[in-house]
């Protein structure tokens, strides 16, 4: 069993989180066959758009520019690319639902890239971590995976 992780990391935090939640999931494989391993797919600017033929979760970090995202929107930045590879002919129709990260600092935009995501493209807003996560968060988030990938599966 799979759990297949397509993400976009611009300050490296998003790609050294999904790394350890990989890095876990290997060792919990190791404990027991039916845990399920961790594959991963870093979307980039230079990314050749593909159609996924297998389900995954998107991991999105959370950048902005302008407005509070309450009452006078936002603009997201930098992270276009993860939402134009979903939009991608068929591929919103393989994603489970989303993960969301950024800072605590910015209050209500806190995850707001993600949340977004999950609102346009109808699929569940899954989990959220700040910065590059905590060893509990990657626990949570990867119990969370597991119990996603045995429901689809």
């Amino acid at each position: 069993m799979t759990i297949r992780i397509l993400f976009f990391s611009v300050s490296g935090n998003t790609r050294a989180f999904v790394k350890k939640l990989q890095a876990y999931g290997e060792v919990q494989r190791t404990l027991s066959q039916e845990m399920p391993l961790i594959e991963l797919k870093e979307i980039t600017d230079q990314s050749h758009f593909e159609d996924e033929a297998e389900p995954f979760v998107a991991f999105v970090p959370t950048y902005l520019d302008g407005g509070n995202g309450l009452d006078n929107g936002t603009t997201e930045i930098m992270t276009n690319t993860l939402g134009e590879y979903i939009e991608y002919h068929a591929n919103r129709s393989m994603c489970l639902g989303v993960v969301g990260s950024g800072n605590k600092n910015f209050n209500w935009q806190y995850c707001l890239t993600a949340k977004q995501y999950a609102e346009k493209f109808n699929f569940p807003f899954l989990a959220d971590y700040e910065l590059r996560g905590t060893p509990t968060d990657v626990e949570t988030i990867y119990g969370i995976l597991q119990d996603l990938v045995k429901k689809y599966a």
